[in-house]
């Protein structure tokens, strides 16, 4: 485990001397953000499969609760059932989990590397990385160098976990985990689960604060990663796209279509004004 340690630290104080040009003092705290960065970068594709399992699910979910309606008195059939639907829309219970979980070594790795004396003198401005937040209420207060670094760390993460907060209520809303079928526990899961996004304020004010930005970088970048791999788009021939250009085209060959009658019949009528004329000519002759 020391070995281990020791290269990650190596890594952090590497990448802290290729910013410290641009950061001088907060060098290493800006490497803790950049390390986190390429960590979920490193995640990312885990990220997107897991967002198209969910989507998955949700598109299957009436199926599924059909199923569940189906074999509700043949737990066998409606395993077998449910697993077979999954293999065949490909969809993964356990894909939502995996990029938590490849994430757990490098938080943990952060955590244990400024617990200890190693990384001793780096600061977030004030606010040693090695300390907690207890410590900045001691030496100063809440008001003081360092407990102005963990307001603004605390604002900032209050911020993300009430944007997160909304819209995972607003996808409960859309996809309520019963599935229609009476599911115990599931009211009462619906209510708490939005909350848990506040739990990294307390995850925050416990853990040092080289850890604590390693938190607050990855919840930042999960909200905005959340928001563009779910984000809305207007389904081809839609309202907003090729409907409303259908329908002006429609009303554009409606109109010209009108016009063309219009002349025809014009024109139609003068031919036959011009033979009734000639043909009383054409009598006497």
């Amino acid at each position: 485990m020391s070995d281990i340690l020791s290269a990650f630290g190596s890594l952090v104080e590497r990448l802290a001397a290729l910013l410290e040009p641009l950061f001088a003092t907060t060098a290493t705290a800006a490497a803790i953000v950049l390390f986190t960065m390429l960590v979920r970068l490193a995640v990312h594709p885990l990220s997107r499969a897991s967002a198209r399992g969910q989507k998955a699910r949700t598109r299957i979910a009436p199926e599924l609760a059909a199923l569940r309606k189906k074999h509700a008195k043949n737990p066998e059939r409606l395993r077998k059932a449910v697993t077979e639907l999954h293999a065949r829309e490909k969809v993964s219970p356990f894909a939502g989990i995996l990029p938590s979980l490849l994430q757990a070594p490098a938080f943990l790795l952060m955590y244990h590397l400024f617990a200890g004396d190693r990384m001793a003198g780096h600061t977030l401005l004030a606010a040693p990385l090695g300390d907690h937040w207890a410590d900045a209420l001691s030496h100063g207060g809440p008001f003081g160098p360092a407990g102005r670094v963990y307001l603004v760390l605390f604002a900032l993460v209050a911020a993300v976990a009430t944007y997160t907060y909304r819209r995972t209520k607003a996808q409960l809303a859309a996809q309520p985990l019963d599935l229609g079928q009476p599911t115990p526990g599931a009211g009462a899961i619906a209510k708490v689960m939005p909350l848990l996004s506040f739990a990294t304020l307390v995850t925050v004010a416990v853990v040092p604060l080289a850890a604590a930005l390693y938190v607050v970088t990855s919840t930042t970048w999960t909200a905005v990663e959340r928001t563009l791999l779910f984000r809305e788009r207007p389904a081809e021939g839609d309202e907003t796209g090729g409907g409303k250009g259908e329908e002006e085209g429609a009303q554009k060959g409606t109109q010209k279509g009108t016009q063309m009658g219009v002349r025809k019949g014009v024109q139609k009528g003068a031919k036959k004004r011009a033979q009734k004329a000639r043909a009383p000519l054409a009598t006497r002759a």
